[in-house]
């Protein structure tokens, strides 16, 4: 039985790597797969923030970027939780996203 739901894990979290990100969610699937990947990935915020800061300010943005990246990690995973237990629910209007970007791997386009 654990085996069993470790496999079923597996498969949601790989299910949410593999999903094609559409420009804004309508749909409570997508907000589903958006906290899923929020609660699981949020860590990708801070080299995500590290590029964003270090593009946008230089070397002076690496030490910045980390310092927002650590803040915004525990941000994506709350907000991860929420959008994954409100999937059903469409709050925000539309099933709209919380934060931008909307995926945390979304800094590395």
């Amino acid at each position: 039985m654990t085996k069993q739901i470790h496999y079923i894990t597996a498969v949601i979290a790989a299910s949410a790597f593999f999903m094609a990100a559409p420009a804004s969610a309508d749909t409570a699937a997508d907000k589903f797969t958006r906290g899923l990947a929020g609660m699981t990935c949020g860590v990708l915020e801070i080299p995500g923030n590290i590029v964003k800061e270090a593009k946008a300010q230089g070397p002076i943005g690496i030490p910045v970027g980390m310092a927002i990246g650590l803040g915004m990690t525990v941000t994506r995973e709350l907000v991860g939780v929420y959008e994954f237990i409100t999937a059903p629910f469409p709050i925000p209007a539309g099933f709209n996203p919380i934060l931008k970007p909307e995926y945390p791997w979304d800094y590395f386009k």
